[in-house]
């Protein structure tokens, strides 16, 4: 589709990487809280999780709009059908901070915490997030960059390897209040 080169060539771009972390995730916010979480305008490109993971020092909850990669039939995922009865049993989530030096927080949070909740199309998840690493991020990655070819431009700008997380459902206990309903 034209309309998708076209933005993941400016996606591409520092003057991207240098703006879009201030306003995609704040319209993110705005939109995902407006339409009860039905909504993330960047959803409308790549598939888009609320991530709410616990501050890797604070402790308080910390909600990140992120880009994630949908996969299906993950090994140790608990579940082969996802929220939506499409299939996802687990997502990928990069850590690509849009070809920034730092990784993003939320990755930090997550290898502090790995137990935490998304919100996928409307429904809150509970999830734990694994950090891939050696052959199995190299394969991850290789199935990342056919699916959001930017994130090698993103790679090549940075000296740190782009953090790949697994995130797949947990099982909650019925009465912990974690998870499983809708986002307001």
């Amino acid at each position: 589709m034209p309309g998708v080169r076209l933005v993941q060539r400016v996606s591409s771009t520092r003057l991207f990487a240098r703006t879009a972390p201030h306003l995609i995730p704040a319209l993110d916010r705005a939109v995902h809280r407006l339409t009860r979480g039905k909504v993330l305008l960047s959803a409308q490109m790549l598939p888009g999780v609320v991530l709410t993971a616990r501050g890797a020092r604070s402790g308080l909850e910390r909600r990140t709009p992120l880009a994630c990669m949908p996969e299906a039939g993950v090994p140790g995922s608990g579940s082969a059908s996802g929220a939506d009865g499409a299939g996802e049993a687990g997502w990928i989530l990069v850590g690509s901070n849009f070809g920034r030096s730092d990784h993003p927080a939320w990755t930090a949070n997550l290898l502090a915490r790995p137990d935490a909740v998304i919100n996928w199309k409307g429904e809150d998840i509970p999830v734990t997030a694994r950090l891939l690493t050696g052959e199995e991020r190299d394969a991850v990655w290789r199935t990342v960059l056919a699916f959001w070819p930017p994130y090698a431009t993103y790679q090549a700008r940075v000296e740190r390897e782009i953090r790949l997380f697994r995130i797949v459902r947990r099982a909650v206990p019925a009465d912990s209040g974690e998870g499983g309903g809708r986002s307001d």
